[in-house]
């Protein structure tokens, strides 16, 4: 299935440009119905692989909606694989097992929106990713509250390193630079820590919230807060 070629994205102001990786036409005519009911949106790429996006054209999209099954294979291999090249991800799908959507979280997908879930909860889970902001689904809300450890979410070791980095006053661009990673995917991280918080009823919204957080789950601890080796005081609200 080929892609639709990238449009204009300054016909309709803060335009968020959406890909659909979706493997069954009649599926993709309701996703692109639903989604472009919504203003903002418009769907400019789809296909029933994600080869084309991680070929390039990922770099014209702001969100990408990944069916997590395409021609009967289980896709969670390419979530990473999109990020890498820049892409947020929302993974769509009838797969709701708590660990496989657990799993598709702790990959990098931006949410998990399940097939039975309404249009709202797509269309805001879609904006949400495009626009760096934390959204969580019922189906993502009950899996990561299902894998609570008396409210401490797990964090990858990747997104506590981002984490990590950023509260030592690091710059996102400097912890992407750091970690080989492009500021879209520090991003990524940061807002994964924040929506796993979100999950299990510890919101973190500021970055003084987030370090409280790690700092009391003993995820990050004072004596790692140092550069140069001058300890970093608490930071202020500023994301």
């Amino acid at each position: 299935m080929g892609g639709r070629g990238p449009v204009d994205s300054h016909a309709v102001d803060e335009t968020v440009n959406v890909a659909v990786i979706e493997d069954h036409p009649v599926v993709i005519e309701g996703i692109v119905s639903w989604l472009e009911a919504e203003p903002r949106i418009r769907v400019t790429y789809t296909g029933d692989t994600t080869d084309g996006l991680i070929g390039g054209a990922g770099r014209e999209v702001d969100a990408v909606l990944l069916d997590l099954e395409l021609h009967g294979h289980v896709a969670l291999g390419d979530i990473p694989r999109l990020i890498g090249v820049g892409c947020r991800v929302v993974v769509y799908s009838q797969h709701t097992e708590h660990r496989v959507v657990r799993q598709a979280l702790r990959l990098g997908a931006s949410d998990f929106v399940a097939k039975h879930e309404s249009k709202q909860h797509l269309v805001k889970a879609v904006l949400a990713a495009a626009d760096d902001e934390v959204y969580v689904t019922p189906t993502a809300a009950a899996a990561l509250v299902s894998d609570r450890d008396e409210g401490r979410p797990r964090l990858s070791e990747r997104e506590r390193t981002a984490l990590l980095l950023w509260f030592q006053s690091m710059s996102k661009s400097a912890v992407a630079r750091h970690m080989n990673v492009s500021p879209h995917t520090v991003d990524m991280f940061i807002r994964r820590a924040r929506l796993k918080y979100a999950g299990v009823g510890r919101a973190a919204p500021t970055k003084a919230d987030l370090l409280a957080r790690a700092i009391e789950d003993g995820m990050v601890s004072p004596g790692e807060l140092t550069t140069g080796g001058t300890e970093v005081g608490l930071p202020g609200s500023r994301t």
